[in-house]
Parts: structure tokens; C-alpha cells; sequence
């Protein structure tokens, strides 16, 4: 009898040490520096996720602003790539001004979604979910238009959520004091996307209310703002929260 509850002990360890573990980097940039380039909300933005994902257990670490510079997004992406195991999960976060094909941290320095996902090749984490608050964010779907199968610099298993499509612009809402895409994002893993009540979010439920939300919300403004799904459809059953 005593046998047998060590070794239930010890799988219970066993279980605790290898379960699964979500690494997340959350960024953005409310001041550039450069006047005519600062934004309000951007800081607002990664504190809000913060909150949620730490009531989800996450591992996460922030920078924002004058600390969210290339060099440092790089060396903390490093840093959770060497840490995350394949049944993690990893979560990157930004929220800033962006261009074609590219998100402008900190100086501004450009950080192409190509330079990203080269990153993430390194990863041994099966699944990566990238969230882009910045104009012209759909813009990365260019990395998905060749045939990169055997393409050792692309991580097969990255999802992108972009708050517009390629040509168009991401609109901050300073009334809500958040972008539209990102206040959309916080209620949607807060529950609001859980479609079927089962009381999970998956990533297809939330980006169907992304969609939905943001669309609704900037209809009236110059520009309707479409946010994109970019990825494999194999992780649109993937959890991302539960509440």
C-alpha cells in the first residue's frame, strides 16, 4: 500500500513538472521618442493582456516603450524560445505603429514579420501565436504566399491574429483608451468569444469575435478595419484561455 502511494506521488510530480506551459512576451510602444509618433493607448494595452494571461498562469514579461527595443524583443524571444518545451505554447504581443511588412519597436527600429518568424524556426514549441495591434499588419500574410514546406526559417505552426488587412490602417479608440483590435482581444479571452459555453476560447471563437467586434465598432469611421487570421487551420481548435 505504501508502494503504491509513492508512486502515485511521484506521477503527480512527475505530471506537475512536465505539464504544459505558455510563455508569453507582451510589447508595445506608446512613446517613440519622436513627436508626431507617440501613441496613448499602446502601454494600457500590454498591462490589460497581462492581467488576463496572469489569471491564466502564464509565464509573461512585458516591455513597453523605451524598453521595448529591437534588441530587447530579441533577447527575450531568445530567451523563451530556449525555454519553451513542444507541448508549450508561445505568445507574442505588440501593439505600435506598423508598415508593410514590418511592426516599429522602440527608436523606431523595424522588425520585419519575416525577421519573426525566424525566430520562432528555432522554437521547439509546436504552437506560436503572434497578436499585432499596427497598421498594415496583414501585410505579414506575405510570408505565406510561396510555398515554404521545406523552408527551415519558417515555423510551421505560427498563428497570426493582425488587427487589418495589409492596406489598412489600426485605429486606437482613446475614448475606451484602447485599439479597437486590442479591446476586442480582452473581451474575447475574457469570455465574451466563447461561442458554444464551454467555457474555453479557442482561436477560431476568438477570432470570429475579433472580427465581428471590430468591424462593427469602426463602421462608421473613415475606413472599416478588417482583422486577419494568418496560420494553419490545424490550430483553430487550440485553447487559448478558459474562464
Amino acid at each position: 500500500m505504501k508502494r503504491i502511494a509513492l508512486l502515485l506521488i511521484a506521477a503527480l510530480i512527475s505530471i506537475g513538472i512536465n505539464a504544459q506551459k505558455t510563455y508569453a512576451l507582451l510589447t508595445g510602444v506608446s512613446n517613440y521618442g519622436f513627436d508626431g509618433l507617440n501613441l496613448r493607448n499602446t502601454t494600457k494595452d500590454v498591462k490589460q493582456l497581462k492581467k488576463i494571461l496572469d489569471q491564466q498562469d502564464m509565464i509573461v514579461t512585458t516591455l513597453t516603450s523605451k524598453y521595448a527595443t529591437r534588441e530587447n524583443m530579441e533577447k527575450k524571444l531568445n530567451a523563451i524560445i530556449r525555454l519553451a518545451k513542444p507541448e508549450d505554447k508561445i505568445i507574442f504581443f505588440f501593439s505600435g505603429h506598423g508598415n508593410t511588412g514590418s511592426f516599429l519597436a522602440y527608436g523606431p527600429q523595424s522588425f520585419s514579420y519575416r525577421e519573426l518568424m525566424s525566430f520562432f524556426a528555432k522554437a521547439k514549441a509546436k504552437e506560436v501565436f503572434c497578436f499585432i495591434d499596427a497598421c498594415m499588419s496583414g501585410s505579414a500574410g506575405e510570408i505565406f504566399e510561396y510555398d515554404w514546406s521545406n523552408d527551415p526559417n519558417i515555423h510551421k505552426g505560427v498563428t497570426f491574429f493582425m488587427s487589418s488587412r495589409a492596406e489598412e490602417y489600426s485605429t486606437e479608440n482613446n475614448w475606451i483608451g484602447h485599439g479597437f483590435f486590442t479591446q476586442a482581444l480582452l473581451k474575447g479571452l475574457r469570455g465574451k468569444a466563447d461561442k458554444n459555453d464551454d467555457r474555453n476560447v479557442t482561436v477560431i471563437e476568438l477570432f470570429n469575435y475579433i472580427y465581428n467586434d471590430v468591424t462593427a465598432r469602426t463602421h462608421n469611421y473613415e475606413q472599416i478595419q478588417h482583422p486577419q487570421l494568418i496560420g494553419p487551420g490545424s490550430s483553430h481548435n487550440t485553447i487559448l484561455t478558459n474562464w
